[in-house]
């Protein structure tokens, strides 16, 4: 309970308050006696917020101080470590409800600064800063700059260490977290990503992380993301799942660089996605994918990036249950590399079921580009489609043919992507004029015998 204190001449009084989600109780009187007491309730707890704060700026108006400030503390703690962060659930609460809500962080902000927590201070100046422009927009951003250096140590604890590594990276927002990467950096580093990870989603300044990408998991081996997973399962199991988390990226690598695509392992994610409702973007990159049943009511995006999707993976991207979906992008990969599946497992994405808002379609790195060639033209999902990517596959002339063939279906898109398939010059010519605009370069030789997609490996 913040105790404030007003002594000059003869007097010598106390006033007291607490506040708990709308209500607050302020206790006031000479100091050595009870006082007394008063106890308001207010309509919500923004409400009690903002009458809390306005008494409290009364009060300093008038003298009163807070009790013990000054001691042995002029504010500037400059190199602390750790540092717990202050927390008040109502107001949290009301972030959560509405994380774009930058009033809410506002109210949030006031409350932590009285408290010594410095995210009130970040909110504060983060907020001057999106409201200035010019010089006093990049005075203030100077000012974030210098506070998120002073305060590493409380702002981030001992992650602060793997920011200077940089196998952590984040990007402030109103005073918290709003997107990390996590990652080795190369192969020297000795980084548990599964634990960091973990340490990451626990801790206070990541209460409202909006991004998650997970980069490179082990260089020294594999490139393995079952402990990771498993540890980005449990935390969020542990916070009774994510109420902001809206991005999530599984496999921010380079390949061939470092790794080759079908030498990572992304394993089971049901479990994970189980905690993400609120997802609107899903991109994965690697082998070994198994996805279960897929409930995503929210999720806009969805990327599976492989050198060879197994076919449990493709059976439940085609049942997946994600009614709001805008963007789907499939590479299937090759058979060499445990691709499965084809035209009669992706049917029902071709017949638009469960897809009423899908307006980018993109199977790619398929060896059934040809066949599927055959059927797109009588899609039911096509008419409602702006952009078409056949890239990385095997379309041949004989398929770029058919396209040509019912170019009337295709003439309403807006883009179409072919490159990278094994089409000739000639074949080049027949799709060039389907729609708008047409990508048709960077082609592989054509081989009857040996028909592969771009990407396995």
């Amino acid at each position: 309970m913040p105790r404030y204190e007003f002594k000059e001449g003869s007097s010598s009084k106390f006033w007291e308050i607490t506040l708990s989600g709308n209500t607050f109780t302020a206790r006031w009187g000479r100091i050595g006696t009870d006082g007394q007491e008063k106890t308001q309730t207010f309509g919500s707890p923004a409400a009690a917020q903002k009458e809390y704060d306005k008494l409290i700026r009364e009060k300093e108006k008038k003298g009163y101080e807070l009790a013990g400030e000054g001691e042995g503390d002029d504010g500037d703690s400059g190199d602390d470590e750790g540092g717990e962060s202050a927390s008040n659930p109502e107001l949290e609460a009301a972030i959560l409800q509405n994380p774009d809500n930058a009033d809410a962080y506002l109210v949030y902000g006031d409350w932590l600064q009285r408290q010594g927590d410095p995210r009130g201070e970040l909110i504060a100046l983060q907020h001057a800063a999106m409201q200035a422009s010019g010089d006093e927009a990049t005075k203030l951003k100077k000012q974030v700059k210098d506070l998120l250096k002073k305060r590493q140590g409380t702002l981030l604890g001992d992650m602060a260490e793997k920011l200077e590594e940089e196998e952590l990276k984040v990007e402030w927002h109103l005073g918290f977290i709003r997107s990390a990467r996590v990652g080795q950096k190369d192969y020297d580093s000795d980084t548990d990503v599964a634990e960091l990870v973990k340490e990451l989603l626990a801790h206070p300044s990541a209460r409202f992380l909006r991004e998650l990408t997970i980069g490179m998991a082990h260089f020294d081996d594999e490139n393995n993301y079952g402990d990771v997973v498993g540890a980005l399962t449990e935390a969020l199991t542990d916070l009774g799942g994510s109420k902001t988390l809206q991005n999530l990226f599984i496999g921010d690598f380079e390949y061939p660089d470092d790794t080759e695509i079908s030498w990572s392992h992304l394993t089971d994610v049901s479990a994970l996605l189980k905690q993400l409702p609120g997802l609107l973007s899903l991109r994965l990159r690697g082998a070994s994918l198994e996805l279960g049943s897929i409930v995503l009511p929210e999720l806009r995006e969805f990327t599976v990036e492989t050198g060879g999707l197994a076919l449990s993976a493709v059976k439940s991207i085609a049942s997946a249950n994600w009614p709001k979906l805008e963007r789907l992008e499939v590479w299937f990969g090759s058979d060499n590399y445990g691709g499965e599946g084809g035209v009669e497992d992706i049917q029902p994405i071709l017949d638009a079921k469960g897809l009423p808002h899908l307006k980018h379609l993109g199977i790619c790195n398929s060896e059934f580009t040809d066949e599927l060639a055959k059927v797109l033209p009588r899609s039911k999902l096509l008419p409602q489609l702006e952009a078409l990517d056949l890239s990385k596959g095997t379309l041949s002339d004989e398929g770029a043919r058919i396209l040509a063939e019912n170019a009337s279906a295709f003439a309403h898109l807006k883009s179409l992507d072919v490159t990278e398939n094994t089409l000739t010059d000639e074949g080049q010519q027949q799709v060039a004029k389907l729609c708008k605009n047409v990508s048709a370069g960077n082609q592989r030789d054509y081989d009857e015998e040996y028909r592969y997609a771009a990407v396995g490996e």
